[in-house]
């Protein structure tokens, strides 16, 4: 297990911008606020979303396009330096009108309303390869 102590240097909410990508707003406030690390939670709804599932047989992801209005039911992440620029790894629960629930790594999605909870550390977050998993992780 890889784990440090984090210092929260400050707590932030923020409106996400209508018609901007959900996850580039949060990667925009974390250059606003000029935190290299961090860790989010938000809600509201989108009208697109472009998911992906990664397979752990064939270490890839998959995307999952939708092309509807979706509620934000969760999202949850973090923000982390990867190649030198921030990054917001982004996990998001959306819902359709009936409850039906999609679910996996947020890629994409045009916000129509979003509110953001972001807690800013200290020290950055840094992500590189990991040979094992095929993912970008932590060191």
């Amino acid at each position: 297990m890889n784990y440090r102590e984090v210092e929260s240097v400050g707590t932030y909410v923020a409106r996400l911008e209508t018609g901007a990508d959900w996850r580039t707003e949060i990667e925009a406030l974390a250059d606003a606020v000029d935190a290299d690390a961090g860790w989010f939670s938000a809600l509201g709804a989108v009208s697109d979303a472009e998911l992906w599932f990664y397979d752990q047989n064939d270490l890839e992801y998959y995307p999952i396009e939708v092309d509807e209005p979706l509620e934000v039911a969760s999202c949850v992440g973090n923000v982390a330096l990867l190649d030198g620029e921030r990054f917001a790894h982004t996990h998001a629960v959306l819902s359709r009108p009936d409850g039906e629930a999609l679910a996996g790594h947020l890629n994409r999605a045009t916000v129509f309303a979003g509110e953001v909870h972001f807690q800013a550390f200290a020290r950055p977050l840094e992500r590189a390869h990991d040979e094992t998993t095929d993912l970008d992780l932590w060191l």
